[in-house]
Formats: C-alpha cells, structure tokens, sequence
C-alpha cells in the first residue's frame, strides 16, 4: 500500500512536474509547466534549470549518453544536451497531421524512438475533453535514427505513456481512455493486452532497472464519468463547456503497478500520499520509485 509508506517529498521550483527521468549518476529530471526542464541532485536538496521548451513539457527520456529527450506538448518532439542548452526540434508532425498533443516516449538502444501523440483534436489544455469525448484518435509513432517517422498504432483512447521490453522485443503503450495498456510485438506487429481493465487512468508508463514496466494509475475511475461518456454528443459538449470545478472531478487516490514482460503484476502499490495526488510519472531506479505529478510543485520518492 501507498497509504503510510514512507514518501519523500522533493520541493520542485514550479508547477507540475509530470515525469521524472534519472542518468547514471542519479540525477533527476523533471519539466514543469511554463516550459522549463529542471535537473535535480540525487538527494533532491539542489536543482537547476537546464532548459525551456517554450512549450509545456512532458515525457523524459535519456538519449544517448549525453542528450535527454522531451516529448513537449506544444513543441514537439525535442532534444537538449545532459549539459544544458537550446533545445533542437526533432519533429513537430508525421504522416502528414502536426502534433496535436506530443506525450510520452521510449527510446530503443539503436536511438529509435517511439512516442505518442494523444489526440488529433484536444491539446494539453483540454486534456479532460478528450476523456468526455472518446475521441480515438491518439498515434503511436516510431523515430527512425534517420529521421523518418512511421505509425505504429492509430485509433488509441488517448495515447499516453510507452515503454520498451527489457529485450526490446515489444512496446507498450497506455490508452489512459480505455483503462488498459497494449504492446506491440517489433517482430511481426501483433497486438495484445499487457494489463487491461484497470482501476484508474493509466499514464505515463516506464521500464525499470529491475525489468518491469511500471505503470501509473493518475486516480480512481470517475463514475460521474463513466455516465457523462455514455450521454448523446450535445450534453458531452455541454459538460465540456462547464467550469472545471463543475465537471467530473479525479480522486486522491493513486497507485503504481509493476508488470512483468509477461503481463503478470510482480508490485501493486495504491493509495493517497499526504500532500501528493495526480501520479502520472513513475520511474523505477536502483529500487526506489520515483513519482511526477500533474498537479503537485513536488516530485515523491518511496523505497521499495
């Protein structure tokens, strides 16, 4: 359980920090919402600003020995050295559709990198309409080192957090809509449920240093929710239309999942964090978690 573990809570310099990504020597990476990318020291106690996006960055991801990736919700797919910088864009379109919602990525040992776009129709500020609306139209794509982009999955319930097999022989992708995470054989694109049916919203997801695909659960399904889905279109508009204080609203709880490459749950923690709700980052390293959120100033850290 979550509820009475031990939780570190490490202040972040602003608001939002999503997803959490550590290097060799333990240093943590986070963005926040007005587009800067922080680095924090392995103890959390110092921090640094080691780039702004302009945008609104999400998904963290090592690149190289010396690059991090950042799936950057208003900016594209970019890239900025470990050492700081000016991020460069690698793509802000594929196939033909710009990036609506850039999300989440994983990248493969020969640099492949493949990531989602979450919807064709609502961006990061309208995140909650697409869950009214069910739209499907999330992408995962797929990076070549050559910068080619190709589709791997389309149709997807909001696309949200990837992840690559330990052996690389399949990606693994959260359709945060539909309670549930597919993978992708990379040997003969077959497709099938990883873990499905899921208590809560499905986020980011991540692949540990102790082999299993970590998967978050951002808060408890939402029945007022489940209903307003249900509903003709002109009434889901209508509760789109609504103040956010008036519409579906998460809960406190969250939880984690580790799942083995086989689809078997080896962890399952959940319940609330005191000063902590909205997890929607999770990275395993060295056997502690690693939490981001979409809604807290703080990133939480638990052994396991």
């Amino acid at each position: 359980m979550l509820s009475g573990r031990h939780v570190t809570l490490i202040p972040v310099d602003g608001h939002g920090p999503e997803d959490v990504v550590l290097d060799a020597e333990g240093r943590i990476y986070t963005g926040v919402d007005d587009g800067r990318v922080l680095r924090f020291t392995p103890d959390g106690s110092g921090w640094e600003v080691i780039a702004d996006t302009g945008g609104r960055p999400l998904g963290l991801e090592l690149y190289g020995d010396d690059e991090l990736l950042i799936c950057d919700a208003r900016a594209g797919l970019l890239v900025v050295p470990l050492a700081g910088g000016t991020p460069s864009v690698l793509a802000t379109s594929a196939l033909g559709l710009d990036f609506v919602f850039c999300n989440n990525a994983a990248v493969a040992s020969d640099g492949t990198v493949y990531f989602t776009d979450s919807s064709r129709r609502f961006g990061i500020d309208n995140w909650r309409d697409d869950l009214i609306e069910q739209t499907g139209g999330g992408r995962l794509l797929r990076r070549t080192p050559d910068g080619s982009i190709d589709l791997v999955l389309d149709g997807l319930q909001f696309a949200n957090g990837v992840a690559l097999a330990p052996d690389e022989s399949f990606v693994a992708v959260a359709e945060t809509g539909a309670f549930s995470v597919s993978r992708v054989s990379l040997s003969d694109g077959r497709v099938d449920p990883l873990v499905e049916n899921l208590w809560g919203f499905p986020d980011n997801i991540s692949t540990g240093t102790d082999g299993l695909i970590w998967v978050t659960q951002a808060s408890p399904r939402v029945a007022a929710l489940d209903v307003v889905r249900r509903l003709p279109a002109f009434v889901r508009a209508g509760v789109r239309a609504l103040p956010t204080w008036l519409q579906p609203k998460p809960g406190r709880e969250v939880g984690v999942l580790g799942v083995s490459p086989e689809g078997k749950v080896e962890r399952e923690l959940r319940g609330e964090i005191d000063g902590f709700h909205m997890l929607v980052g999770v990275r395993e390293w060295q056997g502690q978690l690693y939490f981001g959120s979409l809604e807290e100033s703080k990133i939480a850290v638990t052994r396991l």
